[in-house]
Order: C-alpha cells, then structure tokens, then sequence
C-alpha cells in the first residue's frame, strides 16, 4: 500500500490490506492482533505504529513524500540477509560447492521449477 501520509482510513486500510480494526484489535480473517490506546480510536490509523505490529515492513521515500507499506511477512519473509549454510553441486564438474566460499562477494542464485 503506498499512501502520502502515515494517517490512513480504516476503510482504507480494509480495502487495500484487508486488515479491519475493531474491538479486539487489527483483524484479517481468523487472525487479530490485539491493539490499545490511539489505535484502536478515531476513523484513521496511524501506519507508523500499526504496520510493525502487523508485520508490515515500512519504507519512505522523503524525495516524493511517499509512504509505502508492504503486506505482512507472516512467517514467511525472511528476518535478515544471512543466508544459511548451502552446498551445491558445481554444474561443470559436479563437485560440491559450498556457497560461503564466496562470503563478502555477490552472488546470483538462480532458482527454477517445472511446474
């Protein structure tokens, strides 16, 4: 959801993210997470506050005075950049290849599926 300021709609919220506030908290579907105070008041929501609790990542760009708000990572996101430990085969010798071998280097995983 991208919006030019952090005081957003509840109806707004519904409609973009489909999160709803009500009494006992920010609600999508069977899932509520409990919220008080300032939050819980008024016809609009403060972004800045909610979207962490919701899991929401948050981005700002000053230069054109926008506000974006990602969808919640529910487990799903990754917490931070460190990949884990991951061995592969070389595709031109067939040797394993560990990846951390190329620590403080980029790299270019490149990932397919037939279906």
């Amino acid at each position: 959801m991208i919006s030019d300021t952090l005081e957003v709609e509840r109806d707004e919220l519904l409609r973009r993210t489909g999160w709803e506030i009500k009494p006992q908290g920010a609600c999508k579907g069977d899932v509520c997470v409990p919220l008080q105070g300032r939050l819980l008041d008024g016809d609009t929501v403060d972004m800045g506050t909610l979207a962490p609790l919701l899991g929401m990542p948050v981005v700002h760009d000053e230069e054109h005075a926008l506000w974006a708000f990602g969808p919640e990572s529910g487990g799903r996101a990754l917490s931070t950049a460190v990949l884990p430990p991951i061995e592969l085969p070389d595709i031109r010798t067939g040797e394993s290849f560990d990846l951390s071998s190329s620590r403080g280097r980029k790299v270019v995983l490149v990932a397919w599926a037939s279906w």
